[in-house]
């Protein structure tokens, strides 16, 4: 979600009448956001140039390598089309479409960054407070455990392997680990497939592993953005040794209330 701010706020820039520095002010807009760019690029296409100033942009391109955002995250490659854009030039403080925006996004993801967001406070701070249902139990009590020392590997075969260490007070630290197969569900839905567990190297059993799978499918699903006038739909998932590719396809309705944290 803080990808699409970003790439939405660039937008603004084109409210500027410049002419041919628009590029330059939507591109800076963009860069601005990022911890660190190493490469960024913006394509405006506004011919005839006048329906610029009447809020019409026939494309938008963006291109950028090496994108770090504030949760430490780095994104390898970025690319962003974008179909007609046709906003409204009567508030130049925010942007108001006049129709649906639709973009095609692609996003590369190396293992070792991935891995270094990982290691970030936000994430450490998350997994140390972690609860979790107490399993057989029929009491509405929770047990709190910390998870530390996450780590992912990219694996051939569309597949990737998950480690993460579990400690809870007074009892001794186990080592988990996830290795599955990642898949897509009606373009919306990411699924595990094939998903093994061990818990310091003994499998776990096939019903809680289909729980897990079940729950994974549920929080990894798109359609829960469509509160937010944002249609997702995942294209394309490819994972290869050392490093994960995703393209997807974004509907903005006019009336997303994304736009409505947007403005100059």
């Amino acid at each position: 979600m803080e990808l699409l701010t970003i790439l939405l706020s660039g937008l603004l820039g084109l409210l500027s009448p410049v002419g041919g520095v628009v590029e330059r002010i939507a591109e800076n807009i963009i860069r601005s956001q990022f911890q660190q760019v190493e490469q960024l690029r913006v394509r405006v296409d506004n011919v005839p140039t006048h329906q610029l100033l009447q809020g019409k942009v026939q494309r938008v391109r963006i291109a950028g390598r090496s994108l770090q955002l504030r949760q430490n995250m780095t994104i390898a490659v970025l690319e962003v089309e974008t179909d007609k854009v046709d906003f409204d030039t009567d508030n130049l403080n925010r942007i108001q479409l006049q129709q649906p925006l639709e973009a095609g996004v692609s996003v590369v993801l190396t293992e070792q960054d991935v891995n270094q967001a990982l290691q970030s406070d936000a994430v450490a701070s998350w997994l140390l407070n972690v609860t979790v249902g107490t399993l057989g139990r029929r009491t509405e009590q929770s047990q709190q455990f910390n998870f530390s020392q996450p780590k992912i590997h990219f694996l051939a075969n569309q597949r990737l392997r998950f480690q993460v260490q579990l400690t809870e007070d007074g009892v001794e630290p186990l080592q988990i680990t996830v290795e599955s197969g990642l898949g897509i569900v009606s373009g919306s839905q990411l699924q595990l497939i094939a998903p093994i567990v061990w818990v310091n190297e003994e499998q776990v059993p096939e019903q809680i592993l289909n729980a897990i799978a079940t729950n994974f499918s549920q929080q990894f699903d798109l359609r829960s953005l469509q509160s937010a006038g944002i249609q997702a739909r995942i294209l394309q998932l490819n994972i290869s040794p050392q490093k994960l590719e995703i393209a997807a396809f974004l509907h903005l309705e006019t009336s997303s209330r994304l736009l409505k944290q947007l403005q100059l």
